[in-house]
C-alpha cells in the first residue's frame, strides 16, 4: 500500500505567545529543529515549541501527544534511544538537563541527570560499541563541539573537541541573506543584530548518523529565516573525527517553491529500511521563528555520499509501505494545477486578495473581511482536469489581536514566551465542480474540532473537476478564514513542455547564474545541480523567469545543471550541462 503526504507536514503545530521589547507581541504557530525516532514500532516526532510531540505508525498521519513531562520552551529537543530508552535533552540557558523515557506514550519522562555542559540545539549518540557521545553548538562564532559522556552519569570524558566552523569564503550556501544575497537590517532591533551578529551565518543543529564505518556529522546553516537554511555534513571514521567536509553539501536545500528551507533536522530510517530526513522550513513572516516542519526521501549513494530528494519537495509525495527508490517512486505523479488560477472570494481585506491564495507563496495570503463562518474562497482552473489531490494552507492573520494573554511566560532568547497548550479548531468543506454549479463535497471538517492548518486531502479516486471551492467554519480564536495556499494538485490534459537547454557562466567561486530559453507549454522550472553530472542532488524550483543565480556552490569544484520544464501534464528533463 502507498500513502502520499505533502510538505509542509499537516500537524497541530502550536501556537506561541512571544514578547520581544523590538517587535511587541506575536501570536503564530511554530515548530521547528524536528528528531524522528523510530522506537518499538513506532515513530515519534520532537520539535522546539510544541509541549509534547507527534507519534505515528506510518510517517503519513501523526497525531499530537502534549506532555508536562519535557520542557515546554527549551529549545531544538533532541530524543535518541540510548540503552533501550529514549533520551530526551534540548536546549538551555544554562546547564542542559537528560531525561529518559520507556514508554513516552505514558508520558513517563524523567529527569535523570543534569549535565556539567552548557549547551545549545544539542545532539546524543550512541555507537554500535555502547559509548555514547554528545555533540552541540549554535552560534556566528563558536564551532560545533562533540564530547564522550559517561553512560551512568552523563557527564563529559575529557574535553570538548571543536568539530564544525563555517567557511562562507568557499561554502557559498553558508552566507547568510535570502538567495545569498546580504541582509540590510533597519531600525534599533537591526543595529543591535548587525553589532551583535554582522553577516556571519549561524552554524548549528548537530545531528549524526553512522552507516558502516563511516560517521556523518550534519549542520544547519546559515539561518532559519532564510529561504537557503539548509543541512550539510562532514564525514569522519570516527564519532569524534577527524571529519572532512562533503562538497556535495548542502545535502538538504529548498530555495525555492511554496514553502522554503530545509535545515536543522535529522536523518533515520523507517521500519523497511528508507532513509529519511525531517528538517525545519521557514514561514517567518509574523517572526523569524514561525516554522514548519518538512519529510524528505534521502539515501547514502553507493560512494558513500548523504542526499536528499528535494525534487518537487512541496508535490504529493509517496511514503510507500516497503523498500523503496527515494529518487523513483518518491513522486506522486500529481503536478500542481493551481498556480494562478483565477481566484474569487466572499469577500477580502484590503491588502489580502484572493490572488494569493494561489501564487504558490506560504507567505503571502488571502484574508475574508470578517469573522463569520462561512467566508468562502473559490478557484477556476480555467479547464477541466484530473484532480488527486489538494492542500489548504491556512495563515495566521493579526492572531494577537484576538488571543488571550498567557501568563506562564518564560525567558527566550530575546524577551518573553509561552506555548498555548490546547488546539485551535480548523474547520473547513472542501467541493469540486465541473461547472461552478453543481457542487461535490470531498473533505468536511466543520464542527469536527480538527485542528489542520495545512490539510491535505487525497481524494480515494481521481475526479474531473475545474472549479474548487472551500468554505469556513471555526478558525483559530474566532480569526478571519486566511489561506496562503489552496494548492490542487493532479493532471492537466496540456502537452508536456519542450526540452530546456540551459547556459550561464559561474560568476565567481560560489555563485553561478543561469539563464534558459522559455520552454513551450512549461508553468515553472526546476533547476537541479550537483558535482558531477550523475549526482544533481540539489534543486531550486522556479515559476516565471528564465534565469537564476545560484550563489550555493563550494569553491574548488565543478558543477553541472539542468533545467526541467513542468506543467500540468508533467515535467521535461533538461539537457545537462557543465558550467566552470
Amino acid at each position: 500500500m502507498t500513502r502520499v503526504v505533502c510538505n509542509p507536514l499537516d500537524l497541530a503545530y502550536r501556537y506561541q505567545d512571544v514578547r520581544t521589547p523590538f517587535a511587541g507581541r506575536s501570536v503564530h504557530r511554530e515548530a521547528a529543529d524536528p528528531t524522528v525516532v523510530f522506537y518499538r514500532d513506532r515513530y515519534y516526532l520532537f520539535a522546539s515549541m510544541t509541549r509534547g510531540f507527534w507519534y505515528s505508525d506510518d510517517l503519513v498521519e501523526w497525531t499530537l501527544r502534549p506532555s508536562e513531562k519535557i520542557p515546554a520552551v527549551d529549545y531544538a529537543p533532541d530524543v535518541r534511544e540510548v540503552d533501550g530508552a529514549l533520551l530526551f535533552t534540548a536546549s538551555r540557558r544554562s546547564n542542559g538537563r537528560f531525561f529518559r523515557s520507556v514508554d513516552p506514550m505514558a508520558d513517563d519522562f524523567e529527569e535523570i541527570a543534569p549535565s556539567d555542559i552548557a549547551f545549545w540545539d544539542p545532539d546524543t549518540f550512541q555507537d554500535d560499541d555502547g559509548r555514547l557521545y554528545l555533540y552541540w553548538g549554535c552560534s556566528h562564532k563558536e564551532p560545533i563541539q562533540g564530547v564522550e559522556l559517561d553512560r551512568q552519569t552523563y557527564q563529559r570524558i575529557g574535553d570538548p573537541v571543536p568539530l564544525i566552523a563555517a567557511d562562507t569564503s568557499n561554502r557559498g550556501w553558508e552566507r547568510t541573506g535570502d538567495d545569498y544575497v546580504p541582509v540590510v537590517r533597519r531600525g534599533l532591533m537591526g543595529k543591535v543584530m548587525d553589532a551583535y551578529i554582522g553577516d556571519a551565518p549561524f552554524i548549528e543543529g548537530a545531528y549524526v548518523n553512522r552507516v558502516d564505518d563511516r560517521y556523518y556529522l550534519q549542520y544547519a546553516g546559515p539561518g532559519t529565516q532564510f529561504n537557503t537554511y539548509a543541512d550539510g555534513t562532514y564525514v569522519g571514521d570516527g564519532p569524534l573525527g577527524p571529519f572532512d567536509y562533503d562538497p556535495h553539501s548542502p545535502f538538504s536545500s529548498k530555495p525555492g517553491g511554496f514553502i522554503t528551507g530545509a535545515g536543522h533536522g535529522s536523518t533515520f530510517q523507517d521500519r523497511h529500511g528508507n532513509w529519511w530526513h525531517v528538517a525545519t522550513m521557514r514561514v517567518s513572516v509574523n517572526a523569524d521563528f514561525e516554522r514548519r516542519i518538512g519529510l524528505f526521501p534521502a539515501g547514502f549513494d553507493d560512494d558513500g555520499v548523504l542526499f536528499c530528494n528535494q525534487n518537487f519537495a512541496d508535490f504529493p509525495m509517496n511514503v510507500p509501505d516497503r523498500a523503496f527508490d527515494p529518487w523513483t517512486e518518491a513522486s506522486a505523479g500529481s503536478m500542481l494545477l493551481s498556480y494562478r488560477a483565477a481566484a474569487t472570494a466572499s469577500s477580502s481585506l484590503v491588502g489580502h486578495a484572493p490572488a494569493l491564495a494561489t501564487d504558490e507563496s506560504v507567505r503571502t495570503w488571502w484574508v475574508a473581511e470578517s469573522d463569520r463562518p462561512g467566508e468562502w474562497l473559490r478557484l477556476d482552473l480555467g479547464a477541466e482536469a484530473d484532480v488527486h489531490a489538494l492542500q489548504v494552507n491556512l495563515a495566521d492573520h493579526d492572531v494577537a489581536a484576538r488571543a488571550p494573554k498567557r501568563r506562564d511566560l518564560a525567558k527566550a532568547t530575546f524577551g518573553r514566551r509561552a506555548v498555548f497548550p490546547d488546539s485551535q479548531a480548523t474547520g473547513i468543506r472542501v467541493e469540486l465542480s465541473l461547472d461552478g454549479v453543481e457542487w461535490s463535497v470531498v473533505h468536511d471538517t466543520i464542527g469536527a474540532g480538527t485542528d489542520a492548518p495545512h490539510a491535505f486531502i487525497t481524494l480515494p479516486e481521481v475526479q474531473r473537476a475545474r472549479f474548487v471551492r472551500v468554505t469556513a467554519g471555526e478558525m483559530p480564536f474566532g480569526g478571519p478564514f486566511t489561506v496562503s495556499g489552496l494548492r490542487v494538485f493532479g493532471v492537466g490534459d496540456v502537452p508536456l513542455p519542450g526540452v530546456t537547454d540551459v547556459r550561464g557562466e559561474r560568476r565567481d567561486a560560489r555563485t553561478a547564474s543561469l539563464r534558459w530559453d522559455a520552454a513551450s507549454g512549461a508553468v515553472g522550472y526546476n533547476v537541479r545541480y550537483g558535482i558531477s553530472p550523475e549526482k544533481l542532488y540539489h534543486s531550486w524550483l522556479v515559476y516565471d523567469r528564465t534565469d537564476l543565480e545560484i550563489g550555493s556552490l563550494n569553491a574548488g569544484h565543478s558543477y553541472w545543471f539542468a533545467v526541467d520544464g513542468f506543467n500540468e501534464a508533467g515535467v521535461t528533463p533538461g539537457i545537462v550541462n557543465r558550467l566552470d
